[in-house]
Parts: C-alpha cells; sequence; structure tokens
C-alpha cells in the first residue's frame, strides 16, 4: 500500500529543493547574512531591511557560487530591494500562478549561512489587507504562517506545496513576527525596481478626516455609503488646488472606486496613473459631481 505521509514527506522535499535553487544567501550587514529570491538570473529580490550597506554585497547562490551585487533599487515603504548581480548566473524561481489560500501548506525557506538551506513547515493561516506600512507603503495584501521564521529568514521565499513561490517573507515590519508579502505584489515591486530605482506613489495635497454620509447625502450619491473623508484642507499649488477641490468637499469615490477611509484613499494612489487624469467623486454642497485631478508624485 502507498504510504500517503512518505509521498507528502517526498512532495515537500521536492518542492524546497526545486525554490531553494532560486534561493539566495545574501551578505549586506554586520550581523547574519539574510536570504533573497532570484527574481531573474541577473536580479535578486530581498528585503530592504536587511542591507545595511550599500557597497561590498556579496551574493551566494545555491551552488556555492559567490557574485558580487550592486543595489538596483530599494523600497522602504514595501520593505524590497533589488540587487544586480555583476553577471548573470542564477536560476530565476518561478512565482505561483494561483493566490495563496488559507490552510494550504506552506514551506518558509531561508538560506542564511553557507551551511546550505534552511526550511520550515507550516500552513497558511491568514490573508489579510490592506494595511500601511510604518515606512508609509501600503500593502494591498499579506499572509500570515504558523512556520518558523528563523534568523537569517527575511528576504526568503514562502513556498507552494508545488515550489512555486507564494511571496517573499519578511520580518521588517514588525519586531517578533513575520509576514508573507504576496508574490504578485513582491515581482510587481521588483519589476519597478529594477527598471527606475524607485517606486512613484501618487500625491494629491489633501487634509481630510473620515465622516458620516447622511442619508439625503446617500441619495444624491446614488448608492449606499455610509462613510467617506471630508477634505479640510487643499495644499497651495497641489493636484488636488489645480484640479479645484476646495476645503469642505466630501470625498466618496476615486476612479469609481468608493472611498470610506484613508487606507482606501492611499491604495488608490498609485504610480500607474500619476502624470494622468483621475476622476474623483466628491459631493459638494450636498450635491454630487465629478472633478478630474491629475496627480502629482510624492
Amino acid at each position: 500500500m502507498t504510504n500517503v505521509l512518505t509521498e507528502l514527506s517526498d512532495a515537500l522535499a521536492a518542492a524546497a529543493d526545486r525554490a531553494g535553487q532560486s534561493t539566495v544567501m545574501v551578505n549586506a550587514r554586520r550581523r547574519m547574512p539574510a536570504t533573497g529570491i532570484a527574481f531573474a538570473t541577473d536580479l535578486i529580490l530581498t528585503a530592504d531591511h536587511v542591507l545595511e550597506r550599500d557597497e561590498d554585497i556579496r551574493v551566494t547562490l545555491f551552488d556555492g557560487t559567490e557574485l558580487g551585487a550592486s543595489i538596483a533599487g530599494r523600497d522602504p515603504g514595501s520593505d524590497l530591494a533589488v540587487l544586480r548581480l555583476e553577471r548573470a548566473a542564477a536560476q530565476a524561481a518561478e512565482a505561483s500562478s494561483a493566490p495563496a489560500r488559507i490552510g494550504q501548506f506552506a514551506l518558509v525557506l531561508g538560506r542564511p549561512s553557507s551551511e546550505g538551506l534552511e526550511a520550515s513547515f507550516g500552513i497558511v493561516s491568514a490573508v489579510s489587507g490592506p494595511v500601511r506600512t510604518p515606512h508609509g507603503g501600503m500593502l494591498e495584501r499579506y499572509l500570515r504562517t504558523d512556520a518558523i521564521s528563523y534568523p537569517g529568514f527575511s528576504g526568503g521565499p514562502t513556498v507552494a506545496a508545488d515550489g512555486s513561490i507564494l511571496g517573499l517573507n519578511t520580518s521588517g515590519f514588525s519586531r517578533g513576527s513575520s509576514i508573507t508579502i504576496p508574490v504578485e505584489f513582491a515581482w510587481k515591486t521588483a519589476e519597478a525596481l529594477a527598471a527606475h530605482g524607485h517606486i512613484r506613489r501618487g500625491y494629491l495635497g489633501i487634509r481630510s478626516q473620515p465622516v458620516e454620509v447622511a442619508e439625503e447625502q446617500q441619495k444624491s450619491l446614488g448608492h449606499e455609503q455610509t462613510t467617506a473623508l471630508l477634505i479640510v484642507g487643499v495644499e497651495k499649488d497641489s493636484p488636488a488646488s489645480k484640479g479645484g477641490l476646495m476645503a469642505g468637499d466630501i470625498l466618496v469615490g476615486v476612479n469609481g472606486t468608493l472611498i470610506h477611509d484613508h487606507d482606501e484613499l492611499f491604495a488608490q494612489l498609485t504610480g500607474d496613473i500619476v502624470g494622468k487624469p483621475m476622476p474623483l467623486e466628491i459631493l459638494r454642497g450636498g450635491a454630487a459631481t465629478t472633478v478630474n485631478v491629475v496627480l502629482g508624485e510624492r
């Protein structure tokens, strides 16, 4: 009879081996090294907080090859950074084609020393978000696992049972606990960092506070929405000022997305729409109207 536990054990070991070939050691701080993921043959994605120096960065590949690397881009807001290897020699990781699901098996991998790959096993215990990060970024989604993230695991992958990458593991947002940045967000950020060196974030130029939307105001909007943002100040010469926003306006939507609080507004101010007209739905004097604002860059 087939031993199901043996098959499961073999499958997890194979997954670790597969993802481990794209898991590298990153030596860029005084204490123990950290981990990184080969995003491409010449690019390494890692956690920004593990890069304590800009020069003399060394990356060790799965086969023991040690290469010099330089910082191609970094973003403290998302705790992500991209290193460019001195030559293309890494084996690029494969991203999972399906989003992580609560309860699925997950391996957390690290290569924190020259002794080789290390692994921890658990399940995806939570899928949450959006959340604002301590350095002004916004994660639309993040994962938690009950796998142990050992010292030096930051920057390494969280891996599905087939060996594909679910995301990047980091302890940079809170002491004593780790989260996983989903691979779709991590890969997109890595592409932007490799191309531009930084992440573009939108700038509107308003001060606001949450308010309740009265029933009569909801009738004017034509939909149910109990909270929105009251604009209490508009910065001089800001995109908001140039677009015609005024103190007293109530911001209820951005580009067709309802805005209930500051985090939802922040999530809409992405670099993708910097420099482009963006329709803002507002209540002004109790009447619903739309103004177009060209978003600036923060």
